[in-house]
């Protein structure tokens, strides 16, 4: 145990792996389209150049991701998102072997082909609701499973979330699929409130508030708060200019439990842990 929180122990591609939390995710976005234009990767090239830079800087996971889940993006075809996403999970296995590298998708057969292509964890924005496979496909791989509250689906999440009590219904919903998620044989599960995903600025600070909360249901709680909307409508940033903003949330959700910070920016992530564990 360390700072508090005590050792993940995963299941990786057939070998138990022990992790010291906080740990960061690195964000890599092979895509046209997502929300943070410089988070995008143009190559195979290009993401191995980032993925070295991150896994240098101290990114514990890096996550892959072929598709965009920003507010009103729109569905990307099967094969689209394989051809996006495969050849850089290849790549990454290659060079960096003994690197987690976490599929983001949706999609079962993605999440499959991942996995086959060297990926040792799916990170599911629906947490299974939008491909009935998925549960029984990640637990047949024996990989850990990020699973998020969304309401909705990304084209439309945020044109009225609405919420009695927010906390207590994604408290209810994230419960509820963690069971789903160990009863169809998944072991390792993450839990994520889903910042930014069918949820006001309010919606996002009362959770980020009370992260302790998601805590209890025993399972690591991931932070997804990087250079999203929570920060520019308050400070009146643009996502290139939330640096400085997504640094405090971070270290806000780090003070409230957060096991996993993920983040575009590992560097300043890992400062963030840093400083804390000095603090103590």
């Amino acid at each position: 145990m360390e700072n508090g929180r005590e050792d993940i122990v995963w299941g990786l591609r057939g070998r138990l792996v022990r992790f010291h939390p906080p740990l960061v995710m690195g964000i890599l976005n092979i895509t046209p389209d997502s929300f943070h234009p410089a988070s995008r990767q143009s190559s195979v090239e290009a993401a191995l150049q980032t993925a070295e830079r991150m896994i240098g800087a101290g990114a514990a996971i890096l996550d892959v991701g072929g598709a965009s889940t920003r507010p009103g993006s729109t569905e990307v075809p099967l094969a689209e998102e394989l051809h996006r996403t495969i050849p850089v999970v290849e790549a990454l296995h290659g060079q960096f072997p003994g690197t987690c590298i976490s599929i983001d998708t949706w999609r079962a057969d993605v999440a499959s082909e991942a996995v086959a292509a060297g990926a040792s964890m799916v990170n599911d924005v629906s947490a299974g609701l939008m491909d009935h496979r998925m549960l029984d496909t990640v637990a047949s791989m024996r990989v850990p499973y990020i699973l998020m509250h969304m309401q909705g689906v990304p084209r439309t999440m945020q044109d009225a979330p609405h919420y009695v009590d927010v906390l207590a219904e994604v408290v209810k919903f994230l419960a509820e699929r963690a069971v789903a998620a160990s009863q169809a044989g998944i072991a390792d599960i993450v839990i994520d409130p889903g910042f930014g995903f069918g949820k006001t600025a309010a919606h996002n600070y009362a959770l980020l508030k009370n992260l302790g909360v998601l805590k209890q249901l025993g399972m690591p709680v991931l932070a997804g708060l990087s250079r999203k909307g929570m920060i520019n409508t308050v400070l009146g940033t643009v996502p290139a200019d939330a640096l400085n903003g997504t640094t405090v949330l971070n270290t806000v959700a780090l003070m409230n439990g957060a096991a996993i910070l993920r983040v575009h920016d590992v560097e300043p992530a890992m400062q963030a842990v840093r400083l804390l564990a000095a603090y103590g």
